[in-house]
């Protein structure tokens, strides 16, 4: 396939302000310690991966929901700014946004909490709001930050429409009911929401094999599986198949697995191939965790070409 121009792409999920605190080592229970920096960003896996694809030059809206404290308007304003269409973000009254305390350790490595806020507040009658926006998609994205109902509403939707649907089950939750996320199009956990859903082994990549054809015996039309540094599964009726890692030095590990979902809906709405699509996201995942931060280490359109060249003449 050729690539198209403008891939228009919506986001159903969270947002959520980063409040990252760089440790030199974790506390341990009732334990204080002192931390060299702190930051305040924005986050929230649907925002980040709104985000990624609309800085690589997709057409990009959320339907998303903000509280009615200080954080609303700057989540509001950070997502226009960044070029995501905000027309489907509603503030709801006495709640507040949803925001994340995340812990970031030396080697990169990152421990989060999320208090929901807002986004435990969006519903299917958001996703039937912005109905008429949705089936003009060439991608549906969504995570499990927001509520199962409001998940299964938008895959339900597009099955309807003949949208395409990305689910990234995450955090995972083993409520989440198989038979309603069966007519997903693309299903992308990592290694432990893969164990978590399954409730299978995943210790090796045989295990991992295994659990994935176990998603695809279901109904799921494709699986894959991100491996952080070892790269990527794919797994569908048609066999399994894996993406390369690309080596990098992490500073930061926080929001990769959003860049990489990201970036993979804008590149195969784009119209190239699910492995084209999927390599340059390990790519763009890869050169997201050499900054420090969420959304603003992801690399513009321009910015992620020179990454990519870059790679290319090392490889010659």
């Amino acid at each position: 396939m050729t690539e198209t121009a403008k891939p228009r792409i919506a986001v159903i999920g969270s947002n959520m302000v980063d409040l990252v605190t760089y440790v030199n080592r974790m506390p341990v229970r009732g334990e204080t310690v002192e931390a060299p920096s702190f930051e305040m960003g924005h986050g929230g896996k649907g925002a980040n991966q709104a985000v990624a694809a609309a800085k690589l030059g997709a057409s990009v809206f959320m339907v998303t929901a903000v509280g009615d404290d200080m954080f609303a308007d700057n989540t509001i304003k950070n997502l226009a700014s960044l070029g995501v269409d905000t027309t489907y973000v509603r503030r709801v009254a006495g709640r507040s946004s949803g925001v994340a305390p995340i812990m970031v350790e030396p080697s990169g490595e990152n421990s989060i909490l999320i208090v929901k806020g807002a986004n435990a507040e969006l519903s299917p009658a958001d996703v039937e709001n912005a109905a008429e926006a949705l089936k003009t998609c060439d991608l549906i994205l969504l995570q499990l930050e927001v509520p199962l109902e409001t998940v299964y509403a938008a895959i339900a939707f597009g099955k309807r429409h003949g949208v395409r649907t990305v689910l990234n089950p995450a955090p995972a939750t083993p409520e989440l009911d198989p038979e309603r996320v069966r007519d997903v199009s693309f299903f992308v956990p990592n290694e432990t929401e893969l164990a978590i859903l399954t409730g299978m082994p995943v210790g090796t990549d045989q295990e991992i094999g295994a659990a994935a054809r176990s998603l695809v015996a279901k109904g799921v039309e494709t699986v894959i599986v991100t491996l952080g540094s070892r790269g990527a599964l794919v797994m569908s009726a048609a066999g399994v198949r894996r993406i390369d890692p690309v080596p990098v030095e992490p500073v930061d590990t926080t929001g990769a697995g959003d860049a990489f979902v990201g970036s993979f809906a804008r590149y195969f709405a784009g119209g190239i191939s699910l492995e084209a699509a999927l390599a340059r996201a390990s790519r763009y995942a890869a050169d997201s965790v050499t900054r420090r931060g969420t959304q603003k280490a992801y690399a513009l359109e321009a910015q992620f070409e020179t990454f990519c060249r870059s790679l290319d003449s090392a490889v010659r």
